[in-house]
């Protein structure tokens, strides 16, 4: 049996009652998480070109796109609800493909669970088994894959998308091979776009292709049943090396997911040993912006590769500025996305600290490390060295912070009691009857455009 076969039965197969109960919690914390961000992001006035579009398109009003009060297609719900888990890149992050599994999954299961008014454990199990199957997908070509060029969440988001989807669509395994294979031969995403609003598009393509393949594969359509393994199937032609025994591995056994991590910063993951270092540097004596004269990084390679950007231009591209991360981290001691708009890039203290701020690569750390010098100008020096950055799975946000998180990123988007009672919800989501229920509670009659 191949690795295509193999995944299938795990999607299908996996009884419920066998999901760890620690992996569920997990599946929670990735939800309230999700949706935090999500409602947050649905102020922003880029949405207003999708549902723009959607208007324009019709379509049947099935599913809920979070925050916006508004109805669409099964397609199209995904595709926002995608879009917007990742426009502020304060998502979820898989050590160590980097993949961000919740902004594909969850958009797809939210459009089907609702359209098929699933029981929570339900929703809770596929999107647990779909965003397993994302990672470990990630994991059977990382990290060539990423290296060639390929968004890893955009290209491995479909196989979340897809298992969460099919599996809330009642697909048995053979079904399920072949949702597999119209969703793989969708995978798209490159590098090239980040800093863009096409880097958040990824995520949300990710999550209607599943859709729109599980949806297919019910009807019977067909594709191939090697979609991972085939001589010119997914890994073959994405990755120039893979390894698909990580793919199935102890599937059901060992859980990637406890290897996923939230974010405390709004920003790309490997930024964040930095702003922990210049969060703990800002209260040593004599510490201000000012009176630095300069701050050197050693750093995993891969934030040289991903975020070296001195002088961004717009907020979007400030979440792929080390410099930028840094800087706000200093003088703000926070990365919120309040730290990521247009006028903060272009604030006249952020930018004169940015240029006395640099970076050198040591693979001796990983990537949730980092070791920090700040030096004054009256000679004065500080070391900071983080061994594991807030929110790696080593150092995880806990429930109570993941609740602060959730209660500031929903408090001028949601009264505050239905805020309140989605959270309440959102924890007992094993006990929810029909998912719909909590999808209410995101919606607005009237979206509040950020100011």
């Amino acid at each position: 049996m191949g690795a295509t076969q193999d995944l299938a039965r795990f999607l299908v197969e996996t009884h419920s009652e066998r999901i760890p109960k620690a992996i569920l919690h997990e599946g929670i914390r990735c939800l309230i998480n999700y949706l935090a961000v999500a409602l947050y992001a649905a102020r922003d006035p880029s949405l207003d070109i999708l549902l723009d579009v959607f208007k324009e398109e019709g379509g049947k009003p099935l599913a809920t796109v979070v925050g916006a009060g508004r109805r669409t297609s099964l397609q199209n719900a995904a595709l926002a609800n995608g879009y917007l888990g990742h426009l502020e890149d304060y998502d979820d992050t898989h050590f160590p493909t980097v993949i961000h599994p919740s902004s594909p999954t969850l958009p797809a299961a939210l459009a089907v669970g609702e359209r098929q008014g699933a029981s929570g454990r339900d929703f809770l199990a596929a999107s647990v088994l779909g965003m397993e199957a994302c990672c470990r997908v990630g994991m059977a070509i990382h990290p060539y894959h990423y290296d060639e060029g390929w968004h890893i969440t955009g290209t491995c988001g479909v196989f979340g998308a897809v298992g969460a989807a099919g599996r809330l669509l009642g697909l048995d395994t053979p079904c399920m091979v072949h949702a597999l294979g119209i969703a793989g031969t969708q995978a798209a995403g490159v590098r090239e776009v980040f800093g863009s609003m096409t880097k958040p598009f990824h995520p949300g393509r990710s999550a209607q292709s599943g859709v729109l393949a599980s949806l297919l594969a019910k009807g019977g359509f067909t594709s191939t049943t090697a979609i991972l393994e085939g001589r010119r199937g997914f890994a073959a032609v994405l990755s120039s090396k893979h390894d698909l025994s990580k793919a199935t591995d102890a599937l059901g056994e060992r859980w990637e997911l406890h290897r996923n991590g939230l974010k405390p910063y709004a920003c790309g993951v490997v930024n964040h040993p930095l702003i922990d270092a210049m969060v703990a540097m800002r209260s040593a004596p004599g510490v201000t912006p000012q009176a630095v004269e300069h701050v050197n990084a050693r750093v995993h390679p891969l934030v040289l590769e991903l975020v070296d950007r001195q002088h961004p231009q717009v907020g979007l591209e400030g979440k792929f500025s080390y410099q930028h991360c840094m800087a706000v981290g200093l003088v703000d001691g926070a990365a919120f996305p309040a730290q990521y708009t247009d006028a903060r890039v272009k604030d006249p203290v952020i930018t004169g600290l940015r240029d006395r701020i640099s970076a050198t690569a040591d693979s001796s750390l990983g990537e949730d490390q980092a070791v920090v010098r700040l030096t004054l100008k009256d000679g004065r020096s500080y070391d900071q060295r983080v061994e594991h950055a807030t929110g790696a799975p080593e150092n995880p946000m806990t429930d109570a912070q993941l609740e602060a998180k959730f209660r500031t990123l929903t408090g001028d988007v949601l009264p505050k009691a239905q805020a309140e009672a989605l959270l309440a919800a959102l924890w007992e989501m094993e006990r929810v009857e029909d998912v719909r229920t909590v999808v209410a509670l995101t919606r607005m009659p009237r979206r509040r455009h950020r100011a």
